[in-house]
């Protein structure tokens, strides 16, 4: 457990890990090009860390740097090995689903398992769209969750329908498939997808490493068969849902925090919070080193988060300490994270004598006094470092299971901790 003490802010500059969506995606490009690929600014997170391993378990030889956060990644050039073991991906959801997509192209039987709460997440419309392309790929407990079984070979290609109601991954998964396949694919989404961002993150990556994608919108993309992922130096830029955390800072409590290395030119989507804090009352100001947000009169706000959803919890938080009644909707995937973060979101600020209201696709949460309290994070990253926000104002604010920022943010607490 984790006591946050209140603390008057004035002015702050920090740094941010990179990007965690940017990390697996090159790691894996990475991982599939022929020759050797170099990743500088990459997160070392519990998350990537598993990616890494399991690509290493699929033939890919990784030297990690934590000290320099690089990686040196010698790619299979798409020949994925068997894995002699079971891939064990504990609770990381973008490497299950990016993952389990590219073992269509491996050899033999893959196995992916996780934590439990791995087990109660849906990937089912993946191993239908996986199946529609002749792989063989099952839920072993029948449900449509893990632990799952591809059997991967020569994949055809040809055209396939997937439903991204739930995840985008389940499309960057295929996107990222698709140009080791012998004929290529035609993808046709017929539901979302939500969080396009994060595809237009994999049409980057893919651009960056020599691919060639043809799209219209969200809904029709075409991937020629036989490309060669190039291998190169890549950068990974800091990541924006982690910037987040600090950029609400700012806004409850009027101070000026700057964070370093991030540009309003960043593919990221949850760049687009800052847009939201200045409706909601916050100024912004853009140098070449970094992104400020000054915190002043909140204000409550509707605002569509689909586009944005690892970003809901802390405009929760920054919510609460908003004049009205903060509207988010389109957030009903939500509940298929690493916690049903809606529930999490609306239980814990009630405890601390917020009104936080929960709808099929929403969450409304009302600006009021807050109160301490023992925050439950339910294991998951994102619930314990938005929650910590509150403690920056309001005595007796403490976190339970600290540790779990690990996930995605090992130094979290180290930076927060540095605001002044």
């Amino acid at each position: 457990m984790l006591e946050i003490k209140p603390k008057i802010l004035t002015r702050s500059a920090v740094q941010v890990p990179g990007s965690k969506s940017f990390t697996h995606r090159v790691l894996i490009a990475a991982a599939l090009a022929t020759g050797r690929s170099f990743i500088d600014g990459a997160l070392f997170s519990r998350d990537t860390e598993l990616t890494a391993k399991a690509l290493a378990q699929m033939g890919a030889e990784i030297v990690a740097d934590a000290e320099k956060f690089s990686f040196s990644v010698t790619g299979t050039g798409g020949c994925l090995q068997a894995a002699d073991k079971d891939i064990f991906l504990e609770n990381s959801g973008t490497s299950m689903r990016l993952l389990a997509a590219i073992a269509a192209l491996g050899q033999g039987d893959y196995i992916f398992d996780g934590s439990p709460r791995m087990r109660q997440r849906p990937i089912a419309e993946l191993l239908t769209a996986l199946t529609q392309l002749k792989v063989p790929a099952f839920s072993l407990q029948g449900n449509g969750c893990p632990p799952i079984r591809i059997s991967g070979g020569r994949v055809a290609g040809g055209p396939v329908e997937i439903d991204c109601g739930i995840s985008s991954q389940y499309l960057s998964g295929l996107l990222l498939m698709a140009p080791l396949t012998r004929d290529g694919l035609e993808i046709k989404v017929i539901k979302g997808p939500v969080s396009r961002p994060y595809v237009d993150l994999t049409l980057t990556v893919l651009e960056q490493f020599g691919i060639e994608v043809r799209h219209q919108g969200y809904t029709d993309f075409r991937v020629a068969g036989g490309q060669v992922y190039q291998p190169g130096n890549y950068r990974v830029e800091p990541d924006c849902s982690q910037a987040g955390y600090f950029w609400a800072a700012a806004a409850i409590t009027g101070s000026e925090i700057k964070v370093l290395g991030i540009n309003q030119n960043s593919d990221q989507g949850d760049l687009g919070f800052i847009y939201v804090l200045e409706k909601m009352g916050c100024h912004l100001d853009f140098a070449a080193d970094g992104i400020t947000v000054t915190g002043g009169p909140l204000k409550a706000l509707e605002i569509d988060m689909g586009d944005m959803p690892d970003l809901v919890p802390t405009l929760a938080l920054v919510a609460a300490f908003a004049e009205g009644t903060t509207l988010m909707t389109n957030v009903a995937h939500l509940r298929a994270k690493e916690s049903d973060r809606l529930a999490a979101v609306a239980n814990e600020l009630a405890k601390m004598g917020i009104k936080a209201e929960c709808g099929p696709d929403s969450i409304a949460v009302t600006g009021g006094q807050l109160a301490g309290a023992r925050v439950k994070t339910y294991d998951d990253h994102r619930i314990a470092m938005s929650f910590a926000l509150a403690g920056l104002r309001t005595p007796g604010v403490i976190i339970e299971n600290e540790a779990c920022v690990a996930k995605s943010f090992p130094d979290f607490w180290s930076v927060f901790h540095s605001l002044s």
